[in-house]
């Protein structure tokens, strides 16, 4: 790595490092959380949004590298969390935290990180790291802050080389909520906060929870449904107990062929019995392993908020927000399913539909809405089905 701070020799006031799974190690200032934590390291394309980044449950057991230099003018609040449940474990940036400079902060940056236990690396040649990943992969880490400068080299390096990694790792479980439950967020308003969500008489979707960003659910509200949320292992049978219209699959973390040993049965069941089914992501991925399609590791992954994809039916191009290190396997996809949508990055898949069948997925964040409102459709579409169940 062309960084002059990879080496193993401490630089006079380095309080933070990032030890890759090699052996090479990148020295910086350490801050948020005292400590460490083991896991892959990603990069974001954002400039903006990293508190949702930092607390959307699909970065779980990762390390975000932040492209953009300067980090931290947002600040925290109280309303830009995408999940309570665990997200990424730590963050490594270019700059020093910048100081907040928006009136809806609540908190700097780096004092968020160490309330939840996040810990954050500046001081880094992002670039460098990001060209890394991009030749070589993903690598596994372990990131440490000791505001001491006292670390234990040996030790970290064994914990990187060590640890497993996402391939094969279910997290679903991990990040998922361990009860049922009637969602009630609405939208947002300026001024105003989350609104109450609408429970009436109204299309019933019940969305299954693999590692979900609460923003998908008051999108799903927007468009005209009322929500119940379920764990990640919820049954068929609990699932039709709840009687839905629809059946929505959430975004969430690890490798889907994992997560799939328990989640396809039950999306197979869904298909027979002619639910509507929309997923998302790992929901997206999921879906698509109970077509018979097969996910793939990739290289790199897609992190950020500038992805374009060509939507197939009409040549239209959404601007999106992803995060994925897992995709669908176009080549594997069965004569049963159509692709929809493509990356225009890399080609690779981004959506899909069941022949005969209301159900269909897009690997994108359409809740993000990055472009702002390309993507909304879908929730419009999906909601829009449920009338006719």
């Amino acid at each position: 790595m062309a960084d002059p701070a990879s080496s193993s020799a401490q630089p006079k006031g380095a309080t933070g490092v990032l030890v890759l799974a090699d052996g090479t190690v990148v020295w910086g200032k350490g801050f948020g959380a005292v400590g460490s934590a083991v896991g892959e390291v990603c990069f974001n394309t954002a400039m903006t949004g990293y508190q949702e980044v930092m607390t959307d449950p699909s970065y779980a057991a990762q390390i975000v590298t932040f492209t953009f230099p300067h980090i931290g003018n947002v600040g925290a609040n109280d309303e830009d969390f995408e999940s309570v449940v665990e997200g990424a474990v730590g963050c490594i940036v270019r700059e020093e935290v910048t100081p907040h400079s928006n009136f809806r902060a609540q908190q700097e940056f780096a004092d968020w990180l160490a309330a939840h236990d996040k810990i954050g690396l500046s001081g880094v040649d992002t670039r460098a790291l990001t060209r890394r990943i991009r030749l070589s992969g993903a690598p596994n880490a372990v990131i440490a802050h000791a505001p001491d400068g006292k670390f234990d080299l040996h030790a970290l390096k064994a914990r990187a080389r060590e640890w497993a990694g996402l391939e094969g790792m279910d997290l679903a479980q991990r990040v998922s909520r361990e009860k049922s439950q009637d969602w009630v967020g609405g939208s947002w308003e300026l001024g105003n906060g989350y609104g109450d969500a609408d429970n009436s008489e109204k299309p019933h979707v019940v969305a299954i929870d693999y590692g979900s960003k609460d923003n998908i659910f008051r999108n799903l509200v927007k468009a005209g449904a009322r929500v119940t949320v379920v764990p990640a292992r919820t049954s068929l049978n609990d699932i039709m107990a709840h009687q839905p219209d629809g059946v929505f699959l959430s975004n969430g973390p690890g490798d889907p062929a994992a997560t799939g040993a328990y989640a396809v049965p039950v999306i197979k069941a869904l298909l027979d019995k002619d639910v509507p089914l929309f997923g998302i992501c790992l929901g997206h991925q999921m879906l698509a392993l109970a077509t018979g399609a097969k996910t793939v590791k990739m290289h790199q992954g897609h992190r950020g908020a500038n992805h374009p994809v060509k939507r197939l039916e009409d040549g239209v191009v959404e601007i999106t927000s992803m995060n994925h290190g897992f995709a669908v396997d176009g080549d594997t996809l069965p004569d049963s399913v159509e692709e929809t949508h493509i990356s225009l990055f890399d080609g690779s898949n981004c959506g899909i539909a069941v022949k005969g069948k209301q159900a269909f997925g897009v690997q994108y964040h359409p809740e993000a809405s990055p472009g702002p409102q390309d993507s909304f459709y879908l929730f419009e579409r999906f909601v829009g089905m449920l009338g006719d169940n």
